[in-house]
Formats: structure tokens, sequence, C-alpha cells
């Protein structure tokens, strides 16, 4: 590759630069709510017919994965929607089948699952940081399509989405991690390696759309300069993705209070109350 390439490959967008601005933050809180509603009447529906979801994300570094499951997650009922980030694997975990830990996590009927960053390490982080052999990424070329064909065969709903991002707006991202105390856990050495590695990583998830980019389990890229225009696009295609009908009760008409007759409250200084700072 020539110098000229090199720089090229460097800068070019992964995905089609917008035409439009972000919403304003008075319509993007508009339509997120409108949207998590409609989130609330899915998973309704996912419990009602039984079916088992599976939600995959990946993508750049600071790309904005975990705020867009947030926002996915945010009014969802916890027992029966899991968002998945696991740790780096156990010595344990390093000598079973490689997709072993991930399939302990997939849902059983009626449940919502969300992968932040899945079985596609090893494809992106181990394959371009070392961390696994040429063989093992290799054989994971091999295995991934099979095995996600197994499990839409099986039943699973699957579906992909590939968070791409700017290597500028990367750049402020990170910055701001630095300087904020809230996101600096965000920012490790081997995501400003990863910046450090752009083309590295900008050929890695080529090879992964060229083996795993399938009929059955397709990738979906979603355009992440913009953190708002990304989670409303995200969670509307999402929801055009799976058919849903609205099964949620009724409005629940509340009872009185039972009558306290014969009941005594023990005294206040019995219990250790916080004191109230605010």
């Amino acid at each position: 590759m020539s110098k000229t390439d090199r720089a090229k490959s460097s800068t070019d967008p992964e995905h089609a630069p917008s035409t439009t601005p972000p919403p304003s933050d008075d319509v993007y809180e508009k339509e997120l709510i409108r949207l998590q509603i409609e989130l609330v009447k899915l998973q309704a529906w996912i419990q009602h017919t039984g079916l088992r979801v599976v939600v995959l994300f990946e993508g750049r570094d600071a790309a904005g994965k975990g705020g867009t499951i947030k926002r996915i997650t945010q009014f969802l009922n916890p027992r029966h929607c899991r968002v998945v980030a696991l740790p780096k694997p156990t010595d344990r975990e390093q000598t079973q089948w490689y997709f072993q830990r991930y399939v302990n996590h997939l849902p059983a009927a009626g449940e919502f699952v969300l992968y932040d960053r899945s079985w596609y390490n090893r494809a992106g982080v181990e394959r371009v940081m070392g961390f696994c052999t040429v063989t093992e990424y290799q054989e994971f070329l091999r295995a991934c399509p099979q095995f996600e064909r197994m499990l839409v065969r099986s039943g699973f709903m699957l579906i992909k989405y590939w968070f791409s991002i700017n290597p500028g707006e990367q750049k402020r991202r990170f910055i701001n991690r630095t300087k904020n105390p809230l996101k600096k856990w965000k920012l490790s050495t081997v995501d400003t390696e990863s910046r450090r590695r752009w083309v590295d990583f900008s050929r890695a998830k080529d090879d992964v759309f060229v083996h795993t980019d399938t009929k059955e389990a397709p990738w979906y890229v979603v355009n992440a300069d913009s953190k708002k225009r990304a989670r409303l696009n995200c969670i509307t295609h999402l929801l055009s993705l799976i058919p849903y009908e609205d099964v949620l009760p009724e409005m629940v008409e509340l009872p009185p209070l039972q009558t306290d007759e014969g009941y005594v409250r023990p005294p206040l200084s019995n219990y250790n109350i916080i004191p109230e700072v605010y």
C-alpha cells in the first residue's frame, strides 16, 4: 500500500457521512421517549410470544455502543432484559470452547439480551492486539458463521450492529474521557492503542464483514458520528426488525388502603434513619 493509500484509509469514514444536522435537544428527547415507549411494548410482546432476542453491539471504541444500550434498556424490565458486558476471560475460560462463555448468557423464552461487545472480540481486539493466535483467529472466521446459523435455526432472533465513527470524532470523545472524572474509567491502554492501530482495526473489520455478513445474520452499520442520531436511528431500526403488537395490560385500578385499626407503629427512635443532608 502506498503512503497516499495509507493516509486515505486512516481517515476515510466507514459509513456515508450525514448531510443533515443532528436533532435538537427538544426533538431528541421527544423522539427518544416515543421510541422507549415502543420498546416497552416490544418487550411485552417478546414475553407474550416467548421470543428469544439477541442483539450484538460492536464497533470502534467510543462509538456510543454503551450509551445506546442504556437508552434501550432504561425503562425495560431487568428481569427479562439483560446486558452482557464480559471482562477478559479467566484462565479457566481460556481453556474452554471459544463461544462457550457467550452461550451461557443467551436468552431463554421471553428474554431480550444485549451484548456490549460479543464473540467478535476474537476477530477484533484479540486479532489486532495479538491476544490470540493466527490459527485461533482463522478458526473463528470459519466457525462463526456456522455458529450464528445454528442460533438462528434454533429459533433465536440474532441482530448485529456495527457502530462506525470517524477518527476525528473518536479523538474528541477520547479527550473528553481524560477530562471527565465520570468517564475516565472508560479509557484504557487498549483503547488508546486501538487508535494508534486504526488501519489495522479497519482491516480486521473488513475481514469480519467478508466472512460473517451472512443472509441469516447480516451486519447493520450505524453512523455514530452523532450520538443522538445514532441512538434514535438504531432504536428505530431495531423496532422495525421485530413485528410486534401492543399487549401491555390495561390500566389497573388501585384498591383503597387497608385500615390501620389495631396497628401501632414503633417509635422512629428504633430505626437508624440516615441524615437528611439535602
